[in-house]
């Protein structure tokens, strides 16, 4: 893989009329200049908000799909742009979003703007054992992986912070 250019160049090497391309970079949300991941992270949960609608049963399959799909279409679209894992991908950031709304005790905004911040938090600080999966996993599962085990401590987190420590949360 070529590692390319400036953001200009990279950028210009999508095609949003590739379907791969689209879901990559968020449907378009990873195209912001300023915070593509914040950005990315955001963008999911209107997607998110659908997804909760329907059967729990299905919303795991979608998200598992959307895994498996993710690791696939960031490989592709990383390729064709020529760089390992460029910030305007943020397939990553909507499934780690979705495994870390998962366990939010309710719908409230407030819970909601938690779980943004936690998993940003995660995702961003990338502490043991994210960090070790962000720098030796490569690949559309490299993408991937870490964000889903951000997610996946993020949810944990939550879940404990609603459950265990609920005196603490003023809403």
């Amino acid at each position: 893989m070529i590692l390319a250019g400036n953001r200009q160049q990279v950028i210009s090497r999508l095609r949003l009329s590739n379907p791969w391309h689209l879901l990559a970079v968020g449907f378009g949300s990873g195209l912001s200049p300023v915070m593509p991941g914040t950005t990315g992270s955001l963008a999911a949960i209107p997607f998110w908000y659908f997804l909760i609608q329907l059967p729990q049963e299905l919303y795991y399959l979608i998200v598992l799909l959307g895994i498996c799909l993710g690791v696939y279409l960031c490989h592709r679209t990383a390729k064709d742009m020529g760089v390992h894992d460029h910030g305007s991908i943020v397939w990553d950031e909507f499934i780690g979003m979705w495994i870390t709304l998962v366990a939010i005790p309710n719908h409230h905004w407030q819970w909601i703007a938690i779980g943004f911040v936690v998993f940003r938090v995660f995702d961003i600080w990338k502490p043991w054992p994210i960090r070790w999966f962000d720098r030796n996993v490569r690949g559309g599962m490299g993408i991937m992986v870490d964000d889903i085990v951000a997610g996946v401590i993020s949810a944990a987190l939550i879940f404990a912070m609603a459950h265990y420590f609920p005196a603490f949360i003023p809403f």
